[in-house]
C-alpha cells in the first residue's frame, strides 16, 4: 500500500476521532496540514473493482445518452407543468460533492417553491415539507425530477448507480459525527443506488448514518451484476414495490448484514485507534489499526 493512501486514511481517522481524543497534537497536525482534503485514487475498500470502474464510465455514457433520448418527452411535459404551476425556473441547479470530494453542479427539475431556502437556509426535506409544490410531490414520488441528472452523467460528474451526492453545507457536520463518511466519495455519485432502493430519503443525522452503511456496502461490493440489479430495482421502486419485496426479488444484501459490516469497520477501527491515541501510541500505529479495520 502506498504512503499516500496511508496518509489519506490517517486524515480520515483524525477527523472522525479528533473530538473523542481531545484534540491531541498528532491529530491536530494531521488535520491542519491540508492532506485530509486530498482523496486517494484507490482504496482497499474498492478491492479489485478498478477495471470495472473504468468500463463503467463508458457504459454510463452510452446508457445515459439512450435514456435521455427515451425520456425527453417526459422531461418536456414536466418542464411545462412546473412552469405553469409555480413561479421560477423549471430547472434547479445546486452544488454537490462528487468523487474525491470535488464539487459539481447537479441538475434537477425544481420541486420546491422558488428561493424557499432564502428564509430557512439549507436543511433536509422532511415528510410533509411545505416547501414542496403540489406538482413537485408527484415528481419526487415518481423520481422524474432526477432525470436531468442524466446530463451530469454525460459530463462525467455522476454515474447511473452509486451513493447519492451530498450538499457541501452538510458534509463537515456529517464527517465529524459519522465514522468513515468520506469513504463514500471513493466512487462517482449515482442517480440511484443501494441505499435509494432500500431506505427512505434522508431526514436527519440518524437516517444519513443508516444510508452510509449501505453506501459503503455498495463501494465494497461494486460489480456489473450488482449495478444491473440496482437499475431494475429502481424501476421496481418507481412502480411502487415495497423495500422488502425489492430486496427479495433482486437478492440484495440483508440490512442486518450491512449494518454488521459497518459496525465491524467502526468499532474495530476507530474505537481501537482512539484507545491507542489516548495511550500515546505513535501515529503510525494508529494508522495501521485504521487500515486493518477495513473489511475485505
Amino acid at each position: 500500500m502506498s504512503d499516500r493512501l496511508r496518509n489519506n486514511e490517517a486524515m480520515l481517522f483524525t477527523n472522525e476521532s479528533k473530538m473523542a481524543i481531545g484534540g491531541t497534537a498528532a491529530a491536530e497536525a494531521m488535520v491542519n496540514d491540508g492532506a485530509f482534503r486530498a482523496m486517494s485514487k484507490s482504496d482497499e475498500l474498492l478491492g479489485d473493482a478498478g477495471p470495472y470502474l473504468a468500463m463503467k464510465a463508458a457504459l454510463d455514457f452510452v446508457l445515459a445518452t439512450l435514456l435521455l433520448v427515451l425520456t425527453l418527452p417526459i422531461l418536456l411535459v414536466a418542464f411545462v407543468l412546473v412552469k405553469l404551476t409555480s413561479r421560477g425556473p423549471f430547472l434547479y441547479l445546486q452544488t454537490r460533492l462528487g468523487k474525491d470530494g470535488r464539487p459539481f453542479t447537479i441538475i434537477k427539475i425544481r420541486t420546491m417553491y422558488h428561493k424557499c431556502e432564502s428564509l430557512t437556509g439549507a436543511r433536509w426535506s422532511v415528510p410533509g415539507d411545505t416547501r414542496i409544490t403540489p406538482i413537485g410531490r408527484w415528481l419526487r414520488r415518481t423520481h422524474v425530477d432526477e432525470l436531468p441528472q442524466l446530463v451530469n452523467i454525460l459530463l462525467g460528474d455522476m454515474s447511473l448507480v452509486g451513493p447519492r451526492p451530498e450538499r457541501p453545507e452538510f458534509v463537515p457536520q456529517l464527517e465529524q459525527a459519522i465514522p468513515y463518511y468520506r469513504k463514500r466519495l471513493l466512487v462517482r455519485p449515482g442517480v440511484t443506488g443501494l441505499a435509494q432502493v432500500q431506505l427512505p430519503a434522508d431526514t436527519d443525522l440518524g437516517s444519513v448514518r443508516s444510508k452510509l452503511a449501505y453506501d459503503l456496502e455498495y463501494v465494497r461490493s461494486i460489480d456489473p451484476w450488482l449495478d444491473f440489479r440496482l437499475c431494475w430495482a429502481t424501476f421496481a421502486k418507481v412502480c411502487g414495490l415495497s423495500f422488502p419485496t425489492i430486496r427479495r426479488m433482486f437478492r440484495l444484501p440483508l440490512r442486518v448484514d450491512i449494518e454488521r459490516r459497518y459496525k465491524h469497520m467502526t468499532i474495530n477501527g476507530s474505537a481501537t485507534a482512539c484507545g491507542l491515541a489516548l495511550m500515546g501510541a505513535k501515529p503510525q500505529a494508529v494508522q495501521a489499526v485504521v487500515l486493518e479495520s477495513i473489511p475485505s
